[in-house]
């Protein structure tokens, strides 16, 4: 990573023990501040990029392939994508979910404290003093907002995009049900909502293993490995019920609110099993790095 660290002063080079410690205490790193460094890495500029582009190349993409009528009759959420602006954004978010959010939200999560002892700038800001707690929670709602944000940014930009290229109208699913624009709308309001919940688990993940390695890009690599690892363990039938406690299990639970009449229990069981795991890397960052040596 090359980015800058903005905001260090020379003067915190006087390094405190006392204020490194996992007791310490500090009015240093307000959130404001956090949330303008991050704005300022490369990293954010790009996603805020690709969250433009992405929608605009499914646009051409759909453009360029034309109509395509299935023989049987049948009917999958890319053959309605361009029936209405709802439509493609729910295509967006099924095709995006899978593994692009996943990297996103790994990349903001595992990278915020990871860069920071890449760059040799994380035992400067203990010594700044900022606490260690204080500095986790600082980077972890800073991550979280990030994350969040590009999401909903997604999804609100296929929306815009799909309203010039295919205009305003209800949702069809593949089961030939319709839901009304608005309600639609709703819906996939609380799908995207379900996504962002549901993805916390990498996050969290990501964030832990931010605290255990000088190296943000294994960070990220280990919280991604590990979303495609679940993925694969769960599409395994021969484990059985195991499946159903793996996270990514339930990672498209959220198509059910797309039907007229709403089923909750997978999007519960979902949502409980990444807030768990969430709970649980959370407490492990928190407890390695109050007893991490910082060097770097």
């Amino acid at each position: 990573m090359s980015d800058p660290v903005s905001g260090m002063s020379s003067s915190t080079t006087t390094t405190t023990s006392g204020a490194a410690g996992a007791g310490s205490r500090g009015s240093a790193l307000p959130l404001r501040v956090e949330v303008a460094r991050q704005l300022s890495r490369v990293r954010t500029r790009w996603v805020g990029v690709l969250v433009v582009a992405l929608p605009l190349l499914l646009v051409a993409a759909f453009a360029l392939g034309g109509e395509d009528d299935p023989a049987d009759g049948s009917a999958s959420f890319v053959d309605l994508a361009t029936s209405s602006a709802v439509n493609f954004a729910v295509f967006a978010l099924l095709a995006a979910s899978g593994f692009l959010f996943v990297v996103l939200v790994a990349l903001f999560a595992g990278d915020t404290v990871a860069a920071e002892a890449s760059w040799s700038s994380l035992r400067y800001l203990l010594a700044a003093p900022v606490g260690r707690r204080r500095l986790l929670a600082v980077k972890a709602v800073v991550a979280a907002a990030s994350s969040t944000l590009g999401i909903v940014a997604f999804i609100a930009v296929c929306l815009l995009i799909g309203v010039v290229a295919y205009g305003w109208g209800p949702l069809t699913s593949p089961l030939g049900d319709a839901l009304g624009g608005w309600e639609a709308l709703g819906r996939l309001g609380l799908a995207t909502a379900y996504v962002v919940v549901q993805l916390s688990w990498v996050g969290a993940l990501a964030f832990w293993l931010g605290t255990r390695t000088d190296a943000p890009l294994g960070a990220v690599g280990g919280a991604v490995l590990a979303n495609i690892l679940s993925a694969i363990l769960a599409s395994i039938t021969a484990l059985g019920d195991l499946r159903a406690w793996l996270p990514t299990y339930d990672a498209g639970a959220w198509t059910a609110l797309l039907q007229p009449a709403v089923v909750w229990d997978d999007m519960v069981r979902g949502l409980a099993t990444s807030l768990i795991l969430t709970v649980v890397f959370g407490v492990l960052a928190v407890i390695g790095f109050e007893r991490k040596d910082v060097t770097s």
